[in-house]
Parts: C-alpha cells; structure tokens; sequence
C-alpha cells in the first residue's frame, strides 16, 4: 500500500479537490494522508475492482465514507454494501475488513 502524505498545517483548515487526489495503482492500494493532527487523520484511499484490505481492528474510532465505486465492507459480523454516500462509523477495536468490487474510493477518518 503506498501512502502519499502531505504536510498539513493544523492551525490551519485542509482545503483541497478530492477529485485531483484520486490515483489508482494497479499493485497496490493509494492512500493519501490529506490531515494528520493530534485529534484527527484523514486519508484518501483508492483501490482497483479485486484489491481488499485484510481483516483487523484499530486502536482508534473511525469512520468511512465510500466516494465512488462498491465495496464489501465488514464490520465485525456483519457485512455491508458500500457504494457512494454511504457512511459507516466504527468504535475502537472492531474487527474490519474491505474488498473492492468495482474501483472504490473512499474516506477514512481517524479519530483520535
């Protein structure tokens, strides 16, 4: 998975297009750390129709929001379809996983 961040002032707002960030690779999955503060990360991830991201569960709450494409998304026994405007919040140490069935994009908010 190769992760492009940028630096981010966060005394300062993140504005930028979502649309320009988007970058497929067809090795491996793009994620793009757009804001990384002390209460927050936030990246960008792209992944081709067949790429997942293996079962775990994370430290932190977390949320995503599925931009473009369809997905699997497990969130602990329960699978969900995630296509564009869907919304998934996930308490700390859920287990979860994410297959992409068609080009997926899509949101992931750290909470910290």
């Amino acid at each position: 998975m190769a992760d492009q961040e940028t630096k981010h002032d966060c005394s300062k707002p993140w504005v930028g297009s979502l649309e320009e960030a988007v970058q497929f690779a067809e090795k491996g999955i793009v994620s793009k750390t757009l804001v990384d503060c002390p209460e927050v990360k936030i990246v960008l991830f792209c992944m081709v129709a067949g790429q997942s991201l293996s079962g775990h569960a994370a430290g932190t709450a977390a949320t995503i929001q599925v931009l473009k494409g369809r997905a699997a998304i497990k969130l602990g026994n329960d699978d969900y379809q995630g296509v564009p405007g869907s919304f998934y919040y996930m308490p700390a140490k859920l287990y979860h996983a994410i297959h992409a069935d068609e080009d997926l994009v899509f949101l992931l908010n750290l909470l910290k």
